[in-house]
Order: C-alpha cells, then structure tokens, then sequence
C-alpha cells in the first residue's frame, strides 16, 4: 500500500524531500502557500532587463554532495556548469590587483604549499592560523577564534565567509564557519569547483523536480496555504487549508518545509532563528567581455562577487542590511561602477534591476545558531525542514537539500 506523505512547502527543502519520498514509491502531496515554487532559490522574466533572472545568486561547489545528488535524481547535474578545476580569479578594486586562486583538482589541499597557486603575499604559516577554526564550537565566534586580519584575511578568508554566513565573520559562529572551510578549502581541489545554474535555477533546480513529481503521481497544489494543524496525542491528524481540511491518516506523515516565522506561527512553541539579514542582488543587461570568468571574486569594493551570465551580469552583496534603504538608482550606479573596474569594461548604466531580500537568511551567530531546531518535533508524524534548521550549515542550498533528505529518511524509517 502506497503511504501518503504531505510536504508543506515547495522550496528546495520541500521539493528535495518531496522527490525523495516519491522516488521511494511514496504517494506525496506537496502543498505550496505562493504561486509559485523555488522559494528563495527561483527564476523570474523581469521587464526591466528583459531578461529571466535568478532572485539571488546562487554558487554551488563540487563537494555539495546533497545539492548534486538531487539534481542528478531529477536529471539535471548537467544544468550546473562551471570551470573543469577549482580556479578562482580575484581582483581587488583598490589596488588593481588580479590573481588566481588554484585549489586544483585532488582531495587534499595541496595548493597551499605552492606559492603560485596560493593567494599572492600569503605563506603556509597564514593558512595553518585558520586551524583552530576546522574544529571550532559553534558558540564560538569567529574573531575570537582567529585573527580576522591581514592579506589573507581580507583576500580569502573574509569573503569566503562573509558568502557563507551573510554576516561579518567577526560575528559569526566559529563552529558554521569551521564546518564551511572543512568541506571547501581543507577538502582539497574536488570539493570546491564552482558551479552555477547558467539556465537560471528554476530551470536546473526547480520545474524538472515539479515534472518529476507530477510524472511520479505526486500532487503540487499552488495558493495552498497551511493555516493550522489539528493534533491529536502525538501526532498530526488533520491539516487545515484556507479552503478545505485534509486527514492524515495512521501511517503518514507530514514534512513541514516552511520559512522559520511560518514555522513558529504553525507550531507554537517551536524554537527558531529570530534574527535575518539582508542579501542583495543586482543584474545589468550587458553582454559579458568574451574572456570574463563565470565568476570573479571581487575585494575592496561594494560587491564581493560578480557572475557573469549570456547578456547579463550580475552581482552579490551579502550582510546587506545597510544597502535596503538606499535609493534604487543610486544603489545600482554604484554597484555599475564597481562592475566596470571589475570587468575592466566602460559603459553607461545599462538596464537594471535590483533584487533586496531582507530576510534572506538567519544571522548566522552563536546565539541566532543555537535557535535552530532539528527536524523531530514532539509529534511522532510530523518532520521539520529548511535551511534555517539545524543541518549543521548556515543558510546554503547545500543545506536546504541536507534537510529535505534528512527529514524524508525520518518519513521512511516510521515504517
């Protein structure tokens, strides 16, 4: 007998576990509150560029073992593409400089011994100082773990964690940042080759999973917003919908892929992250010079990375709370400026959009990190899920994935 699973959400947590469960022979009902599917990781035709753009920018590494194995079950690994080795150009605004960082193709991190392949003016003493990061608590912060200062420092390291923990890495927890550089710089080469959804991530993440599930028999209901659970003991019994009240019946169960305020609203007395900070996006029309990179690490300016897409180019600035209040234009002629010295390119404003999310991640802190529940709640049936919940992660699609997986596993062993 087919067992029913309702999934409650269908961004990449949701969908993750939802094509998990399906692929088991599960009969999954996916319950999505928005229009449409992707969550904070989707793609939209904006009219101002005219162009389908990504709401953010979204790197994936090679060693992201969940996010891939995930595209390749719903047939799309090949949508994410990128360098054939770990090559990361960087250029510094203030300076001029541009250099390489080459971590290779192997398992260990073998570059850091050859000073050509290491960022310029570093030795191995510098990368041996990030040591007592690796195996850090996670109540730790990052600067009392570490010096956050010098070449190495503001080349390297502060923009590898700043991506990661969308806060200062002064502020961050030290145990999150620790579990980035295990399974990125200290992973060698293999792990960390860049790869971007060129197509758009709705394209590569998210409408071959909906395919998927509705080819598997799966139902994915839109403008279906859970407003209330009715409990019963231990367990979810009922589900109830603006328009209908659905039954959960013995044996099934519900996977709850929902943001962390939704979640607390859902399920009094959930403990969740209460604090956010921002991300914002830019994207320009322009067609990228023929010898750009995909993706440039960029120092010393407002943006830290620029991606560069067939006639668009784009960028990231993490922390970005003090960006969400500044005037549009002025916002976007600024980001344009330092595009230029970037790229090396000269231009007027082309057209543009700017993409604010202010609640983008949690704050990635000792204190907002210890707020993070596991994916077993009190009720037998019923599993959490989200990159805000405690995978061991900040706020990544890797992590995102990691707990639609984890919380379908616990679906599975019920039975």
């Amino acid at each position: 007998m087919q067992r029913n699973v309702h999934v409650i959400g269908a961004g990449i947590s949701g969908l993750s576990a939802a094509v998990r469960l399906a692929s088991a022979g599960y009969r999954v009902q996916v319950h999505e509150a928005t229009q449409q599917a992707g969550g904070r990781c989707r793609s939209y035709f904006d009219a101002a560029t005219n162009l389908t753009i990504d709401n953010g920018n979204h790197l994936l590494l090679s060693g992201n073992r969940h996010a891939l194995a995930y595209a390749r079950s719903i047939g799309t690994e090949a949508g994410l593409v990128g360098p054939k080795s770990a090559q990361f150009p960087f250029v510094d605004l203030a300076s001029g400089q541009r250099w390489q960082l080459d971590l290779g193709d192997g398992r260990l991190p073998l570059w850091v011994l050859d000073g050509n392949r290491r960022v310029p003016a570093t030795g191995l003493s510098d990368y041996l100082a990030l040591a007592p990061l690796i195996w850090s608590r996670q109540s730790r912060l990052v600067g009392d773990t570490i010096r956050c200062e010098g070449t190495l420092y503001r080349r390297l390291v502060q923009p590898l964690l700043l991506a990661a923990l969308n806060v200062d890495p002064p502020e961050g927890s030290a145990g999150l940042a620790g579990a980035v550089v295990r399974e990125t710089l200290l992973s060698g080469g293999r792990a960390c080759r860049p790869l971007i959804a060129r197509d758009g991530l709705s394209a590569v993440l998210v409408e071959p999973a909906i395919k998927l599930l509705q080819d598997k028999g799966a139902s994915v209901r839109f403008g279906h917003e859970l407003r209330e659970f009715a409990l019963s003991g231990n367990n979810v019994r009922e589900l109830k919908f603006g328009d209908a009240t659905v039954a959960v019946g013995p044996g099934e169960a519900v996977v709850m892929a929902v943001p962390p305020r939704a979640a607390a609203a859902l399920l009094p007395g959930l403990k969740t992250p209460s604090k956010f900070r921002a991300i914002v996006n830019a994207h320009f029309r322009f067609e990228p010079p023929s010898d750009q990179p995909p993706i440039l690490g960029v120092v010393g300016g407002l943006v830290e990375w620029l991606f560069a897409f067939p006639q668009r180019l784009s960028v990231t600035v993490s922390n970005a709370d003090r960006l969400v209040e500044l005037p549009r234009e002025e916002l976007a002629r600024a980001i344009w400026r330092d595009i230029c010295k970037a790229a090396g390119i000269q231009g007027d404003l082309p057209p543009w959009q700017i993409v604010r999310e202010r609640r983008a991640t949690f704050e990635a802190t000792p204190e907002q990190n210890a707020l993070r529940p596991g994916p077993v709640t009190t009720y037998k049936n019923l599993f959490l899920a989200g990159d805000w919940t405690d995978t061991g992660l900040p706020a990544t699609i890797e992590g995102s994935v990691r707990s639609g997986d984890r919380a379908a596993d616990l679906v599975m062993a019920m039975h």
